[in-house]
């Protein structure tokens, strides 16, 4: 009788287990009508929602407990739950888009007004300074604008060499203006030519000129590029869509909870978190490369000041120009002397105005341009912002959670943990790919990391590579962040072929671990606790449940 009676305790402990588990068929009688309401705000027929619940059996990604789902519903809400987050995520990336594509515009037209206003004073002022010198050569200062107009927004142009173009063509016309009693062919021209570098005709003008373009300039369009740049990155990667394993975890994590019966308990923070790393973990690997992106833009702003910066270089183009004009009237005769000598005595032009003839000399009248200070409004604003979105990437997954996910407020014991209302216990995973090879939500392969998040990682490089060279006065071959690896200048990015090649191992950073992929790991490595998929009662259950066995293999004493 006592064996028997403990077979007895036995049978109700494991019975009792199993409808801890599976939810108990007294308890579990209510109608479907919650999942109902939710499953028909998505969209759905409701002809695919049971009356009442039915055995769990069929399902696929949810526990297998009593259930309001059936396959069909499980498959759609496991599609619906992909979208959301892809949406969700989307518009976190456009509110980022829509940040850098402001500051790109604010950039890119106070440094085209900076120009535009230096072209209007010169078009204004040296007409009476200068006359016919500059009439005549006035299509000469609109090309020239309209090269450092081209070089500003990223043609493939050497500023050094166009300058010394414009300044070796306006040598020749402004001679032949200056001496309109010689005769002056063309390789007496190339001989006045070949003399400019040492006669200075222009005085330091040039050189100046060259000196502060070449380094405000480029200063300027590569932090304009910069933007584009980063905002180009963030629309491809939002375009990046999420696997399978994520479509299920998310389910799980989203709406599993009404397919069970308990509507009400919400996601706990640490599983959603996990959740999400896994989902998220190629995203997470663009922080190094962002943030040095980011820290390089913040950088060459300290470009934009001073006597070489943007704001006093590309506002005032029109008068290193006035100061090489006057410089070269005043040095007329002087120049004459020296050219005579160098070149020989050009023969003298008999239908030409005598010698006595002088051109109109003159000062041009420039209005002093004061800073209005809108530059360091916006740099001051564009630096408050980048800092803002430096951690973009790895803060994806806390802020998803907080803001779209609507997770419990309730204590550790009531949220949904993926199995039940529950305590959830694994730890969070930490960013990255490499990361999540321990991820117990989400099976991630970290030996084959995403191709086009991978591409993007590289114009990252490529832009801070740029911005870096741009800071210590270097002039790049500047056309799009893709020509470095496509050399195309279509601005579209590399090609796949290409770009995968060019993949490189990343250093080690205590914020994201850049170690990509790590050979014959391919499997999940990691399993829930079984504590974390069990309420208390059903611990206690197993607890008891044990202790009974124990009694009845214990031999009795007689």
């Amino acid at each position: 009788m006592e064996l028997r009676a403990r077979g007895w305790w036995l049978l109700c402990a494991a019975a009792a287990l199993v409808a801890c588990a599976r939810g108990d068929p007294a308890s579990k009688s209510r109608s479907c009508s919650e999942v109902r309401q939710i499953y028909g705000a998505k969209g759905f027929s409701l002809s695919d929602v049971p009356q009442a619940e039915i055995s769990g059996e069929h399902l696929r990604i949810c526990p297998q407990g009593y259930t309001c789902c059936t396959s069909d519903m499980e498959e759609n809400l496991a599609n619906r739950s992909r979208t959301e987050l892809e949406t969700a995520l989307r518009d976190s990336s456009r509110a980022l888009q829509a940040m850098l594509a402001a500051q790109l515009h604010s950039f890119d037209d106070h440094f085209q007004h900076l120009l535009n206003d230096s072209e209007r004073t010169l078009q204004d002022a040296f007409p009476g300074a200068f006359g016919e010198l500059y009439t005549q050569n006035a299509r000469a200062f609109q090309d020239l604008y309209a090269e450092l107009r081209l070089y500003y927004r990223g043609a493939n142009l050497h500023l050094e060499e166009t300058l010394a173009e414009f300044w070796a063509r306006l040598l020749e016309r402004l001679f032949k203006q200056l001496q309109p009693q010689l005769l002056l062919p063309d390789d007496y021209l190339d001989c006045l030519g070949k003399q400019a570098e040492a006669l200075r005709p222009f005085g330091e003008a040039p050189r100046e000129l060259r000196l502060r373009a070449t380094r405000a300039f480029v200063a300027a369009r590569s932090f304009v590029q910069g933007l584009g740049v980063a905002s180009d990155v963030v629309r491809k990667v939002a375009q990046v869509p999420l696997g399978p394993e994520c479509s299920r975890a998310v389910m799980k994590l989203v709406y599993c909870a009404h397919c069970l019966g308990v509507p009400g308990a919400r996601p706990c923070p640490d599983y959603c978190r996990n959740v999400l790393k896994g989902c998220l973990a190629n995203q997470a690997d663009l922080d190094a490369e962002w943030r040095n992106l980011l820290d390089s833009m913040v950088l060459i702003t300290d470009k934009f000041w001073g006597p070489s910066g943007v704001e006093s270089v590309m506002g005032s183009v029109h008068v290193w120009l006035a100061e090489a004009i006057s410089a070269l009237q005043d040095n007329r005769d002087t120049l004459t002397a020296k050219v005579i000598q160098g070149c020989g005595s050009p023969k003298v032009n008999p239908q030409g105005p005598g010698p006595e003839e002088q051109q109109r000399r003159g000062k041009a009248v420039l209005p002093e341009r004061l800073p209005a200070g809108t530059l360091e409004k916006l740099v001051s604003e564009a630096k408050a912002q980048l800092r803002d979105v430096q951690d973009f990437w790895i803060s994806l997954p806390g802020m998803l959670c907080s803001e779209k996910m609507a997770l419990s407020t309730a204590s550790d014991d009531r949220c949904w943990n993926g199995m039940a209302k529950g305590r959830y216990l694994p730890e969070v995973m930490g960013d990255g790919l490499a990361n999540q090879i321990n991820n117990p939500e989400v099976e991630v392969d970290i030996t084959k990391p995403d191709m086009t998040i991978r591409q993007q990682i590289m114009q990252l490089k490529i832009m801070t590579n740029r911005l870096r060279s741009a800071y210590n006065g270097n002039d790049v071959d500047f056309q799009d962040a893709s020509d470095d690896s496509s050399g195309s200048g279509s601005g579209d990015g590399c090609p796949d072929d290409l770009c995968g090649r060019k993949s490189s191992k990343k250093s080690s950073s205590s914020r994201t671990p850049l170690t990509h992929a790590l050979p014959g790991l391919s499997e999940r490595e990691g399993q829930k606790t079984s504590a974390a998929s069990c309420p208390q009662p059903c611990a206690f259950l197993l607890l008891l449940l044990l202790s009974l066995a124990l009694a009845v293999a214990k031999p009795r004493r007689r």
